[in-house]
């Protein structure tokens, strides 16, 4: 089955993001139940075909947010996670139904490693599996994509059978995931190439690729596979996921886009979108975007080498294959200030792709103007860090009140700290080994925890120094990392700030794992 565009002569590919799902399987990118509602709705916008939006099975959780996306989600497919397990199907089936356009996602292993050491069961079983289950799912929803894990391990014959029993038993998407990263684009290609060729009614299924970025071949094995037959790729915004991650979005539609000559296929994707979607996914996980990142990394359209600016000047086209404003990068702006006014902030907002419901507004004006008080220039990346702290911490239930530091080379130093823990206000003093020791020591002695602080990055959000620090705090407990990021002129209140994020993300994943054992 060859997706087509109307009216085009190029095939159309289908971009399944799976960034609520595979993403967030990524140590420390956790999202709240609202997170991930922006993030799926913000997808269905930019037009994405299929987003994955979680795995049912495992936790109340998922399974609320995969029912809650499936409802609100307009044109976009809605995908739910199902291992072949009856209950993970069933469940997976109920999550999504509300759907517009729903779809059951089954996987199984099939390679000789993941059948003797994960499965342990042998290749007719699985393929027993496979019929029953697919069968279980199609009697469900009619749009079944089923997924043969670690198939560029597989042995090419068995794989064949495999795919031949999925599409058989009514699957109508075919899934070859390279689940380690283990595949070179030659390989990829050619496993496409030659299952499509030798399984019967290959035709009557899309062939969808997902990869995984181990060696830093993701993106060029995704698009292999097209030319290999393939006509969905699966990826992650900013390439977030398990390890090293999957294949980031951005990349895929642009190299699409931007090199059509050789790449002749289309999305449906709104590449101005692009870079609000990146920051969106960067907020929500707390999961920095590298400076030098492809598409959407803040280096990716700067110059610096003389070189390099010379030939900007005369002519863009001389070092930028792509511009700045087709994957949504504006120039920065200088005019935003502490006399601008509520029409002009809100006008900005509009320009940088945040649509804010009254009460966000409001709380970000008064942050906005808060900043403007303190800083000579309010850039545009000034306003979507505050912007993007205020959605993050919204649920938050401890908030920063106050901090006052002493600090010098005159110790010992000390933090005084008053925090809102629910509907009290608590305060503490402690010392540390340096200021931002004794901040974490305070925020301890308030809200006592086990918590181990495994990453604490700072980085300037602008230039100069009045540039607000971005913090970033990564916290492990109980087998869970969470990370956060926290933004302020003032590092050591970025610092607290994005600690407090990370402990209010342990703390919330804490009260619904409780609930759900309660519960069972």
């Amino acid at each position: 089955m060859t997706a087509s565009v109307s009216g085009s002569s190029k095939d159309r590919v289908l971009i399944f993001d799976t960034t609520l799902r595979d993403g967030e399987q990524c140590p420390g990118a956790t999202m709240t139940l609202e997170e991930k509602l922006e993030v799926a709705e913000l997808l269905d916008a930019m037009g994405v075909d299929i987003i994955e939006a979680g795995f049912p099975i495992a936790s109340n959780g998922d399974f609320e947010a995969v029912s809650l996306i499936a409802k609100k989600v307009k044109r976009a497919t809605v995908a739910g996670l199902a291992r072949a397990i009856s209950a993970d199907i069933a469940r997976a089936g109920e999550a999504v139904r509300h759907a517009a356009r729903p779809r059951i996602h089954t996987f199984v292993s099939t390679s000789p490693i993941h059948l003797a050491h994960q499965m342990r069961k042998t290749e007719e079983e699985v393929l027993e599996i496979i019929t029953a289950t697919v069968t279980q799912a199609r009697n469900l929803i009619e749009d079944i994509e089923w997924s043969a894990m670690d198939a560029t391990r597989t042995p090419i014959d068995y794989l064949c059978r495999c795919v031949e029993a999925a599409i058989k038993a009514g699957a109508t998407t075919i899934n070859l995931p390279d689940t380690v990263g283990y595949a070179t684009p030659d390989e990829y290609r050619a496993m496409f190439r030659a299952v499509r060729e030798r399984v019967p009614n290959a035709d009557k299924a899309i062939f969808s690729a997902h990869c995984h970025n181990d060696l830093g071949l993701a993106v060029a094995n995704s698009l292999a596979a097209l030319e290999g037959g393939a006509r969905q790729i699966e990826c992650t915004l900013n390439g977030i996921g398990e390890r090293a991650g999957n294949a980031a979005l951005e990349e895929i539609v642009m190299a699409i886009r931007t090199r059509g000559d050789v790449l002749p296929y289309e999305t449906g994707i709104e590449t101005t979108m692009l870079m609000r979607a990146s920051k969106l996914a960067s907020a929500a996980t707390s999961f920095p975007v590298q400076y030098n990142k492809a598409i959407v990394g803040r280096n990716a359209f700067a110059h610096e080498s003389g070189i390099h600016q010379d030939g900007m000047l005369k002519n863009a086209q001389t070092y930028e294959i792509m511009t700045p404003e087709s994957v949504g990068v504006s120039k920065t702006s200088l005019v935003m200030g502490k006399h601008s006014g509520r029409a002009a902030f809100r006008n900005k907002l509009e320009e940088l792709g945040y649509s804010l419901s009254d009460n966000q507004f409001q709380d970000a004006f008064e942050r906005f103007k808060e900043l403007a008080d303190r800083k000579k220039h309010v850039y545009d990346e000034d306003i979507e860090a505050l912007v993007d702290q205020n959605i993050a911490t919204a649920h938050d239930r401890i908030k920063l009140v106050s901090l006052h530091i002493v600090a010098g080379t005159r110790g010992p130093q000390r933090a005084t700290m008053r925090l809102q823990v629910d509907d009290r206000i608590v305060i503490e003093e402690q010392e540390g080994n340096g200021p931002v020791d004794a901040t974490f020591n305070a925020i301890k002695a308030l809200v006592p925890h086990e918590a181990v602080l495994e990453l604490y990055q700072v980085h300037a959000v602008t230039e100069g120094t009045d540039a607000q620090a971005e913090v970033s705090v990564r916290l492990s407990a109980d087998g869970r990392s969470v990370t956060s990021r926290a933004a302020d002129p003032d590092t050591l209140v970025a610092s607290a700030q994005a600690y407090l994020g990370a402990l209010n993300k342990l703390l919330s994943r804490g009260a619904r794992l409780h609930a759900q054992h309660a519960a069972e």
